[in-house]
């Protein structure tokens, strides 16, 4: 396979856009990328969003996207894999790439889910109708029993899945895209509105409306444009039963752990050479158990690894200095792609308050549902 870089990246504010339609927010992130990577024309593009249809009536995004941003006809489409469906537009473009058939591809990510919809009805939609959703749980529901589960056997505690959420906060205070850039405190958190018992508002990612596009070409090419080049290193992806009571220990996030070996094994490299990852807390107990799945930390120590500050901006292993799906914001079908702009960012060393130091190697990973969809990617500067 060719080698592939990413050579630009271009993002809206994510929050409450109401003045700005679903097209809108998409040509506004790919026109930024186009402009951050010089080009004048791109041969493919892959957009991720989960749901358009429920959430504003939408579908067959890609060919909508292509005529707006004028660059029809070349092929478009539109890739889902609920809330990962970014991180696999990503994918696809890569192999697009990688492959030989195309040198410049567009991928990016789009999602409006505050334009009235019933978001909770449409999120479900992720879940296992016949054994979940009729039933009456929500995704809430579900991450509070991961929760409960890895309390109860690892001992992990209230006050450590608050601190994920403090410190994504933080982070993203520094970060001007982000749709709540402001600070929490550990009470904040833990005594906030209760959503799922026992997680509360402050330990749950936002609806939120967003896009971000990165275009990706050909290691020749980016050479013959010269610009700086982030190497997309590796690439993995899987997938794990969609319903929580099929799967043989519910705190294990199986999907993660396979989609991260694999692009581990492609990259070359193992979990210690990262130097920094944007991972998918769309709850609070979902970044505890990625890093764990991730290898940063062994089985069941996310919570205390958490809350002795080893995964802050200055810690071992920096987790999410975006400020995550928490603090950044969560437009599901954009989220992937958004992780992306921030690893680039962080290797171009243009991340100002939130930079990480010495940062040579990022992980994003992106994940869908409640872990039954996972891609992870490897970039090197």
């Amino acid at each position: 396979m060719r080698e592939v870089a990413v050579i630009g990246c271009g993002m809206t504010k994510f929050g409450e856009l109401w003045k700005k339609s679903l097209r809108d927010i998409f040509v506004e992130a790919a026109l930024k990328a186009i402009d951050d990577a010089g080009v004048d024309h791109i041969e493919s593009m892959y957009v991720g969003s989960m749901t358009p249809g429920l959430f504003v009536g939408q579908e067959h995004i890609g060919a909508l996207m292509a005529d707006y941003l004028g660059v029809a006809p070349i092929p478009a489409v539109r890739v889902e894999s609920a809330c990962c469906s970014g991180g696999m537009a990503l994918r696809l473009g890569f192999f697009e790439i990688a492959s030989g058939y195309s040198d410049l591809v567009l991928v990016g990510g789009v999602e409006k889910m505050t334009d009235g919809a019933d978001v909770t009805y449409a999120l479900a939609s992720a879940a296992d109708q016949d054994y979940e959703v009729y039933h009456g749980i929500t995704f809430p529901g579900l991450y509070a029993m991961i929760a409960k589960a890895h309390m109860h056997h690892y001992g992990t505690t209230r006050k450590q899945l608050a601190a994920v959420s403090v410190k994504n906060h933080y982070n993203g205070s520094f970060n001007p895209n982000a749709q709540f850039p402001k600070e929490v405190t550990i009470d904040q958190v833990i005594n906030a509105t209760l959503v799922a018992d026992p997680l509360t508002v402050l330990d749950s990612s936002p609806v939120s409306d967003g896009a971000a596009c990165a275009i990706l070409v050909s290691m020749d090419l980016a050479k013959k444009l010269n610009k700086p080049v982030i190497k997309i290193l590796g690439s993995g992806a899987a997938t794990d039963a969609l319903a929580l009571h099929t799967r043989e220990d519910i705190t294990t996030l199986k999907a993660v752990k396979d989609s991260a070996e694999s692009a581990y094994k492609m990259a070359g490299i193992k979990p210690s050479d990262v130097s920094f990852a944007e991972v998918h807390d769309c709850f609070s107990i979902a970044e505890i158990c990625i890093i764990e799945e991730l290898g940063f930390v062994k089985k069941g120590q996310g919570g205390p690894f958490t809350e002795k500050g080893n995964t802050s901006l200055e810690g071992k292993i920096p987790v999410n200095p975006s400020g995550g799906l928490k603090s950044k914001g969560h437009p599901v079908g954009a989220t992937g792609i958004a992780q992306v702009v921030e690893v680039v960012e962080q290797l171009k060393g243009n991340a100002g308050k939130r930079q990480v130091k010495n940062a040579k190697i990022g992980l994003a990973q992106n994940m869908g549902g409640s872990g039954a969809s996972s891609v992870t990617h490897i970039f090197q500067i």
